[in-house]
C-alpha cells in the first residue's frame, strides 16, 4: 500500500495521510514501528490495534453511527484506508458558533446514545474526534481506544471522559452540554443505570 500523499495528522500513534482510492478521496491511517518496543509485540500491538479500529467502525455503522467508509485494511503495514470526510471538527464549530451549540449537541447526544445502546464504547470521546459534515452529520472518528460488547462501567467512563472534555473546551456552553446529555439520556436504555454509574466513577475520581 502506498503511503503517498500529503501528511495532514501525526498523533501519538498514528499519521494521517491524504490520497485517492479507485478514484475516491481517501485519508490513510498507519501506524509506524515503536523502535522502543520488542519488533515481535511491537508488531502485534500495531496489527491487534488496527484490526480492532477497522472492527468498531464497522460495528459503530450497522449500529447507525456516522464513521468514514473503510475501503482498504493491510494488516501487515498496518494502516487502514478509509474515507476522507469533508466538514468542520464539532470543537471548532462550537467555538464559532456558539449560538448553534444547543443545536449540535443535541446530534451529538443522539449519535452517542445510538453507540452506547450497541454496546459500543469510543475511548476518547471528545470533540475534537467528531466531525460536523458538510451535509449536517455528526462522524466519529478515531475509535482506536474504544471496544465493543461495553459494560455499564466503559459506558460511564466514556461519559465522564465526554464531561471533562467538554468542561475543559466549552466552559461557557455548559447549557448545550444539558441539553446533549438530556436527549442522550432520552434515547438510551436504563438511563437511570448509566447515571448512577457515571455519579459512582466521578466520587471514585474526588477520593482517589
Amino acid at each position: 500500500m502506498s503511503h503517498d500523499g500529503s501528511e495532514c495528522a501525526q498523533g501519538a500513534e498514528a499519521v494521517i495521510t491524504e490520497t485517492y482510492y479507485l478514484g475516491h478521496e481517501a485519508v490513510v491511517k498507519y501506524r509506524p514501528p515503536k523502535t522502543y518496543r520488542l519488533p515481535e509485540l511491537d508488531a502485534h500491538i500495531r496489527s491487534s490495534r488496527t484490526r480492532n479500529e477497522a472492527r468498531i467502525m464497522h460495528e459503530a455503522r450497522n449500529a447507525g453511527v456516522r464513521t468514514p467508509c473503510i475501503y482498504d485494511i493491510d494488516l501487515k503495514q498496518c494502516s487502514i484506508t478509509m474515507e476522507r470526510m469533508h466538514g468542520t471538527m464539532v470543537k471548532d464549530h462550537l467555538d464559532d458558533h456558539p449560538e448553534d451549540a444547543e443545536r449540535i449537541c443535541r446530534m451529538v447526544g443522539e449519535c452517542v446514545a445510538r453507540l452506547h445502546t450497541a454496546r459500543i464504547c469510543h475511548g476518547d470521546l471528545t470533540t475534537s474526534n467528531m466531525i460536523l459534515t458538510d451535509d449536517g452529520q455528526i462522524c466519529l472518528i478515531d475509535l482506536s481506544m474504544g471496544c465493543t460488547r461495553a459494560e455499564t462501567e466503559d459506558i460511564g467512563v466514556d461519559l465522564r471522559l465526554l464531561e471533562r472534555a467538554f468542561t475543559s473546551a466549552h466552559i461557557d456552553l455548559m447549557p448545550a452540554y444539558e441539553a446533549m446529555m438530556e436527549t442522550y439520556y432520552s434515547i438510551i436504555p436504563d438511563p437511570k443505570a448509566i447515571k448512577r454509574k457515571v455519579e459512582d466513577i466521578k466520587n471514585r475520581g474526588r477520593y482517589t
